[in-house]
């Protein structure tokens, strides 16, 4: 039954964003939504530049508001990767904008894939923390940040995660965050239960 994997509403006070560019990796921008919303996070989807966005595999996504019209200072931020994806990500000044507004009020930034490389290196959010990527855009690092082969790393209020493989893992460490461990083991033994 659709409504048996849905954990009680105990979240909604919680906010968090997405964040969408033409090329994004599907798995890795709809399984935080889903899991977040899930958990009882109240999700919005904010496209860069435009209200429907394609992803690297063509799944077009609707989004709920354009990143450009976006005042909110949500709990959390979330940067998917896919290369283009996360390369248009980084060239946004209103993503850019968004971060530091992020990091200055100590808010949680995750990003995962490329993104972690391709959008939180130039705003300095990975300054001074170890973070992980997709295999081979560490290059793009400064010296300042340590690079872990960990499938998802917290350091401080960054989390950061390796592709569409622990995409999964990523979601779950965002409700643990945002919500609590309790939730999200609810939620992962659900994901696991044979059906």
């Amino acid at each position: 039954m659709a409504g048996d994997w849905d954990c009680p509403l105990t979240a909604m006070s919680k906010k968090a964003v997405v964040l969408l560019a033409e090329g994004f990796e599907e798995i890795e921008a709809v399984t935080p939504i889903d899991i977040l919303r899930r958990a009882g996070v109240e999700v919005t989807i904010a496209g860069l530049g435009s209200l429907e966005v394609t992803g690297a595999k063509g799944i077009t996504l609707k989004a709920d508001i354009e990143l450009e019209k976006y005042k909110e200072l949500p709990d959390a931020v979330i940067l998917p990767g896919g290369s283009q994806g996360a390369s248009n990500l980084g060239h946004s000044e209103a993503v850019r904008a968004l971060l530091l507004r992020m990091n200055e009020n100590q808010k949680i930034i995750a990003a995962i894939c490329a993104a972690p490389a391709m959008t939180l290196v130039k705003p300095g959010i990975l300054n001074g923390k170890t973070a992980t990527c997709y295999p081979g855009y560490e290059k793009n690092f400064t010296a300042s940040t340590r690079f872990s082969e960990a499938r998802v790393v917290k350091d401080g209020r960054v989390i950061t995660s390796r592709g569409p493989g622990t995409a999964l893992e990523f979601s779950l460490e965002l409700v643990r965050q945002l919500v609590d461990e309790a939730t999200a083991e609810t939620i992962l033994q659900k994901t696991l239960a044979k059906v």
